[in-house]
């Protein structure tokens, strides 16, 4: 009877302790399960400073394209009331060209904005990878402040410019000072990991879509009360621009953190300039030498996405820049009637960038890169045949559509190669190939609107962009 008594104790006992123990593991893994769930959350949420950086963006891209609207106008301006005479200078020094072409001479202020719009991006191409270099070794924040200055500057004295010449000053001031973009690039490359890399540059396509959305419009409500016969009537427009441009500079200076330690930056001044070099140097950015201790198969891919991204953007910039002279010269679009077409393209660039691009996998960021491109030949072409405001509306649309998906895309596969160490440089260098495009593209596509007109001009796009789409498509990425 004791015996059988304490046989049954001890069964119990057992139990007891199995279910106890069977508990305390069901909490134990649990706890592991919701300790895991917190890692990934950790490691896949966006930083909280790629949300200054998109504040900053915003700032500085609405005082940017404030100007898109009003460039044609104030051409014209410069064209009529010019004070020095540089513009009319620069007018008969063209003449003989004109003349052997049969230009017609109110398409002279497209050849100019062209010329403009290359050299402010020539600029950036030569002072991005510079300043870059600056802030591996002084840190980004005070770099970035300098750039911001320069920037308010360049509007500064944009509200001043009562002669062409000043004009031109003012911009090549600005495309000194637009490292910037650079930089904030190089933040979120500091702050972020691969897993969460894309998210955080879908925020700077989203910054770039809202500026194209908002800044056309704030300068075209200046533009529609503006006299335009009246001295320096860009006078608001361009002094409002500088506002925001001194609040992006307190807003960098009191909000942002320095996001590359003191242990992790450069230490000798020459090295980092040098390497800088190999972004301005046209053969090594087509290689890729910056890049070192990577496969042979990685450089291969590097290359062929480096290829693919300058051809592509070298076109597509053309149209970017001369459509708003499309828009003057053939449409007789108002300031008002321009700025409806760019919040139109940057409403459906920001629904496609906020909800589907942000989300693709990256299985699929290849894909939607090729059907990106095959999209936007049939842009051009419309663009380029349009008569009518609908056939022009589709035609950009279909530009937007394409412009939300390829170059966030393109970016986010090339950020995948090299090791953590060489994503600033890999990116860098992408960034370069890009600026050297937009470099070429505008007065390129320019002096063949004014040579041979739009139509021509987009047709022959859309057809050359048929090169870097088929490229993409065959690109076999390692």
């Amino acid at each position: 009877m004791t015996y059988t008594t304490m046989t049954a104790v001890r069964k119990r006992s057992a139990l007891h302790s199995s279910s106890v123990n069977e508990h305390l593991s069901g909490t134990a893994s649990s706890e592991k399960v919701v300790q895991s769930s917190k890692s990934i959350h950790d490691i896949t949420r966006t930083h909280p400073t790629a949300y200054l950086i998109f504040a900053s963006l915003i700032m500085d891209l609405l005082a940017f394209t404030m100007i898109l609207p009003l460039l044609p106008s104030m051409l014209e301006y410069y064209k009529n009331h010019d004070i020095g005479g540089y513009y009319e200078y620069l007018s008969d020094n063209i003449s003989y060209f004109q003349e052997w072409l049969g230009a017609p001479k109110r398409f002279n202020s497209v050849l100019f904005g062209g010329a403009l719009g290359s050299m402010f991006s020539l600029l950036q191409f030569i002072v991005s990878p510079i300043v870059g270099g600056l802030s591996d070794i002084y840190g980004r924040k005070p770099v970035l402040i300098v750039c911001a200055i320069g920037i308010a500057a360049s509007y500064g004295l944009w509200a001043y410019s009562n002669n062409f010449l000043l004009f031109i000053l003012a911009r090549f001031i600005g495309g000194l000072s637009k490292g910037n973009i650079s930089i904030c690039m190089a933040v979120i490359t500091d702050v972020s990991n691969q897993q969460n890399r894309g998210k955080a540059m879908a925020l700077v396509g989203i910054a770039f879509s809202l500026g194209f959305i908002v800044g056309p419009m704030i300068g075209a409500m200046f533009s529609r009360f503006a006299n335009k016969t009246h001295s320096r009537w860009f006078w608001l427009p361009a002094t409002f621009a500088m506002g925001l441009a001194l609040l992006d500079v307190l807003f960098i200076a009191i909000c942002l953190k320095e996001s590359l330690p003191i242990h992790k930056r450069s230490k000798k001044i020459i090295n980092t300039l040098s390497h800088a070099v190999d972004h301005i140097s046209i053969p090594a950015l087509f290689k890729f030498s910056a890049v070192k201790n990577i496969s042979k198969r990685d450089v291969t891919s590097l290359r062929s996405l480096g290829m693919v991204y300058f051809t592509y953007l070298f076109i597509y910039s053309g149209l970017e820049f001369t459509v708003t002279f499309l828009m003057y010269h053939k449409f007789n679009y108002t300031s008002i009637d321009q700025a409806k077409m760019f919040l139109t393209t940057g409403v459906v660039m920001a629904l496609l960038q906020g909800s589907v691009v942000r989300r693709l996998p990256q299985s699929s960021t290849h894909i939607a890169a090729v059907a990106g491109l095959y999209l936007i030949i049939p842009a051009f072409v419309l663009v380029g045949i349009a008569e009518s405001s609908q056939i022009l509306y589709l035609g950009m649309i279909l530009f937007a559509i394409s412009t939300a998906f390829v170059v966030t895309c393109m970016t986010t596969l090339i950020s995948k190669y090299g090791d953590f160490h060489q994503k600033g440089t890999v990116l860098g260098v992408f960034r370069s190939l890009g600026a050297l495009a937009r470099a070429l593209g505008p007065i390129v596509a320019s002096v063949a609107f004014w040579s041979f007109g739009s139509k021509i001009t987009y047709i022959t796009g859309g057809v050359l962009l048929l090169l870097p789409t088929l490229m993409m498509q065959r690109l076999k990425l390692s």
